[in-house]
């Protein structure tokens, strides 16, 4: 099993606090109310939330005087990326799908780690955007785009879209989509074995593995982790293996990877879940040297982030976008489509 950083519980990078003032509340400034209603707040760390427009009352943003109102509905993001004292620019390159002045999506390459974290500071993909952003600004702070670029992420060996905010309102707004559900995400996925039916929805709550703390693991019953569901359809048949495309309705870590363990289909050579062994087949040495090739060819877990679709923040327009397959899985499906015709015809 290879290192992977995991260091939250989630691949949405923000929590969301949802307060509503008492109806015998008298009117109280809205930093004061809120340091006496969040565990280690402080004056400073609210005040810094409001300016960057991550404390709503009834969905709007505030100013640190305002006064609370019996009724109102509090919200709060609260970044889970860990504090960093410095974000080492590095030259590295970027498949940047677009950008403007709000947003920026970005095709992430197999191995790239999104953030930094415990034992790799440098080489992530955030050490790459604060170089870009750095050349187009020099004035630019990478510590603000640590906190507050990220919305959301892929994992490490994972490729494909994700979207970037680059002013701290667009971040609010991106945040408030993920929350609610409403960004469209779209993977693809090279699974073990055939399905028995062409579509079907997976409910089942992902959390920390209770022995293994590196790995999650489904709980069907809800007793631990947290609501995670996954719509999957069947692309294509390969006998022993499927292509299948799987959209999020929620961001939970590894959901995908685990949801699909979970229906005994592991992700294609995913050496945390199963997959990077024969799950499916014969015992034919030639079909084992057939598949330790196809590892080969694709030397990660086949999964990829291929459509990511949200309002922009600014114009209000829906945008979408979609990522060609990498070539790695390419190769691996075009070799078991062959395959699979070849069984089927001798």
């Amino acid at each position: 099993m290879n290192e992977e950083e995991i260091s939250e519980e989630g691949d949405e990078m923000f929590e969301r606090l949802t307060l509503v003032v008492d109806s015998g509340q008298d009117p109280y400034r809205i930093d004061k109310f809120l340091m006496n209603r969040i565990e280690g707040a402080t004056r400073n760390k609210i005040q810094q939330a409001i300016e960057a427009e991550r404390v709503l009352i009834n969905d709007k943003p505030i100013k640190s005087n305002y006064k609370v109102r019996a009724g109102d509905k509090i919200i709060v993001y609260e970044s889970r990326i860990p504090e960093t004292t410095e974000i080492i620019a590095q030259d590295m390159p970027l498949d940047i799908v677009y950008e403007d002045d709000a947003v920026m999506v970005i095709n992430k390459a197999a191995g790239l780690v999104v953030h930094p974290g415990s034992g790799n500071r440098s080489g992530t993909l955030i050490n790459g955007v604060a170089y870009y952003l750095q050349k187009q600004n020099p004035l630019i702070n990478e510590h603000d785009l640590s906190r507050f670029g990220l919305v959301h992420r892929i994992d490490k060996n994972t490729t494909g879209l994700i979207v970037l905010a680059k002013t701290s309102s667009a971040m609010t707004h991106l945040a408030k989509q993920f929350f609610d559900h409403t960004v469209h995400r779209r993977y693809v996925a090279l699974v073990w074995g055939d399905f028995e039916n062409d579509e079907g929805t997976v409910v089942a709550h992902v959390g920390r593995h209770q022995r293994f703390r590196k790995l999650f693991t489904a709980y069907p019953e809800g007793e631990h982790g947290k609501e995670a569901i996954t719509h999957y359809k069947v692309l294509e048949r390969f006998n022993y293996v499927t292509l299948v495309e799987c959209r999020l309705e929620t961001g939970r870590t590894h959901q995908i990877r685990v949801h699909m363990q979970y229906l005994g289909h592991p992700v294609f050579n995913d050496d945390f879940y199963g997959g990077d062994r024969i799950v499916k087949g014969t015992v034919f040495t030639k079909y084992k040297q057939f598949v330790d090739n196809c590892f080969s060819i694709c030397p990660r877990h086949a999964l990829h982030a291929q459509e990511l679709g949200f309002i922009h923040p600014v114009t209000k327009q829906e945008m979408i976008f979609k990522s060609q397959l990498p070539d790695d899985m390419q190769m691996v499906i075009e070799k078991w489509r062959r395959y699979s015709t070849s069984v089927i015809t001798s």
